[in-house]
């Protein structure tokens, strides 16, 4: 079974990095609550970024509740990516989605981003 961690090598981390996702986005999935887009990489193993803002999801524990779901989902996918960097953008009124629909509907959206990028 695939290791299932969330290190910092499963990261975006720098402006630069999520400046070359968005601007060279080969794939997106769009959700009316979400947005997912993402390039290849080199590293040869998925990387994830969230851009959660506070225009968007005024409260900080609906912010973190949304970042832990979105961690959480991703790194029970990652093994279906091979190099390519994500970036899971929220969108305005994601924060009074409950919980499991929001998950499941993640869910789906990480298997449909797989199957486009194979």
């Amino acid at each position: 079974m695939p290791r299932e961690a969330f290190d910092k090598s499963k990261r975006l981390l720098t402006q630069q990095v999520f400046q070359k996702v968005f601007d060279k986005a080969s794939y997106r999935v769009a959700d009316r609550h979400f947005l997912i887009l993402a390039c290849p990489n080199l590293s040869g193993h998925a990387r994830l970024g969230l851009v959660i803002g506070k225009k968007n999801i005024r409260l900080s524990v609906h912010r973190n509740r949304i970042k832990r779901v979105a961690r959480e989902t991703f790194r029970h996918h990652q093994h279906s990516f091979a190099g390519i960097d994500i970036i899971f953008l929220a969108r305005r009124g994601l924060d009074k989605v409950p919980k499991s629909a929001f998950s499941s509907t993640l869910s789906q959206a990480w298997v449909q981003l797989a199957l486009n990028t194979k």
